[in-house]
């Protein structure tokens, strides 16, 4: 008998043991496997990374799987591109200089600013690209510029092919020191604020610290809120450094600046490295410190009030009610508070008393929206102490309002 007609026969006589017999679902066991998948979360510091004697981008091209003359796109954030002429043309003399390893696909301008994230016509564009360049999952978009540009640009990245190689250069204080070191990236819709979105670590993050020169100060000013958070939450060695140094970052100092950044990024990489919930899985959010309400202003201003500012002015708010229901003392919510107002960032906003058509104040509206985006238990960080944060799960909104009638205007 040849080993076909073994093998069907076999079948058949099996075939037949289930003739006249019931299976339940029950009798069948579960598979269950563990999946583990390492993620190397790079963050790299430079000066002036497209100057050809510069290595960086292309040893970070240039990996065994991505072949070849490694394709890449590149955007650039429209108002970055204006204020450092040059970039452009340096882009493209850099890739000609490494030509035989690099192969550039594209160089693309996109507008500066939360809008860009409110509108589909930039993201089918991008998707456009990446299709007629024939970009692969082995090929690179490099996105340069602020946060809204970063997070459109991988979000693209994150969806085509089901992702493709991201490296990010975020241009601010703010991208360089906390959102641009993340795993995240959004998409706004029905006016809330990244509704859409991926976890997908980006390829690698590039500080390039030149970039710092042109940026204008209010932009500045809003990376150091965030460190603030930061410290505010794991180190009250770093929130001291803040206030000692505070007069070099309000003469933006390049030492001090590239200091903040640093250390920011470093605390905002080690907790998503080493907190256990990297892509969020559980409510716990010690990042979000003084986010619920932040998110919701940038709403209510219709984004006039940029996110570093409504993040110091969520900060002061979840500091005094951290005062207020007897955990942080009134000397250390002292210190916060001056703290942000010395480094000129604001602390109220009009759009705080706005209410909505049932007279409630409609920045409480952001506790639950806080929730849905979170998903699961509402919960808030708050602080015991500078460096000593805690989560509750309900908040008193008295306290909350009157939080907002405490703060310094």
């Amino acid at each position: 008998m040849t080993k076909h007609l073994r093998a069907k026969k076999q079948y058949q006589n099996t075939s037949r043991q289930f003739v006249g017999k019931k299976y339940s679902m029950s009798s069948l066991p579960n598979i269950e496997h563990s999946i583990a998948i390492p993620y190397q979360l790079r963050v790299l510091f430079t000066e002036r990374a497209f100057e050809p004697a510069n290595p960086l981008v292309r040893q970070l091209l240039c990996t065994k799987e991505s072949g070849a003359r490694r394709k890449a796109i590149i955007y650039i954030d429209e108002g970055v591109a204006t204020a450092n002429s040059q970039l452009v043309p340096q882009i493209e003399a850099y890739f000609q200089h490494h030509r035989a390893d690099l192969n550039l696909r594209g160089i693309h301008l996109l507008p500066a600013g939360e809008p860009i994230k409110n509108e589909t016509d930039y993201l089918k564009q991008i998707y456009a690209q990446i299709e007629d360049q024939k970009i692969c999952r082995h090929s690179y978009l490099i996105a340069i510029g602020g946060g809204a540009l970063l997070d459109t640009v991988g979000f693209a990245a994150a969806t085509a092919h089901r992702g493709i190689r991201h490296i990010r250069f975020p241009t601010t204080t703010l991208g360089q020191g906390d959102a641009g070191v993340g795993v995240k990236n959004g998409f706004n819709f029905r006016g809330k604020k990244n509704f859409v979105g991926t976890f997908s670590p980006p390829f690698a993050v590039v500080n390039d610290f030149a970039f710092l020169e042109t940026l204008p100060e209010k932009h500045l000013r809003n990376g150091y809120i965030e460190a603030i958070k930061v410290a505010l939450i794991r180190d009250a060695s770093f929130f001291e450094w803040i206030e000692s140094n505070a007069d070099a970052l309000n003469r933006f100092d390049p030492d001090a600046l590239r200091q903040l950044v640093h250390t920011s990024a470093q605390h905002h990489v080690t907790h998503i490295a080493t907190s256990g919930d990297p892509f969020e899985m559980g409510s716990v959010r010690p990042l979000d410190f003084g986010h619920w309400a932040a998110h919701k202003l940038e709403q209510l201003s219709d984004f006039r009030i940029s996110h570093g500012e409504a993040v110091a002015i969520g900060i002061a708010i979840d500091t005094l009610y951290s005062q207020n229901i007897g955990y942080l003392d009134a000397p250390s919510a002292d210190r916060i508070l001056a703290l942000i107002k010395k480094l000129h960032l604001p602390t109220y906003a009009p759009e705080l008393e706005l209410q909505t058509s049932e007279n409630q104040n409609a920045t409480l509206a952001g506790l639950e929206e806080f929730r849905e985006h979170l998903g699961g238990l509402l919960t808030i960080t708050l602080l015991k102490q500078i460096g000593q944060r805690f989560e509750v799960h309900e908040m008193d909104t008295e306290k909350i309002l009157q939080s907002i009638a405490q703060l310094p205007r």
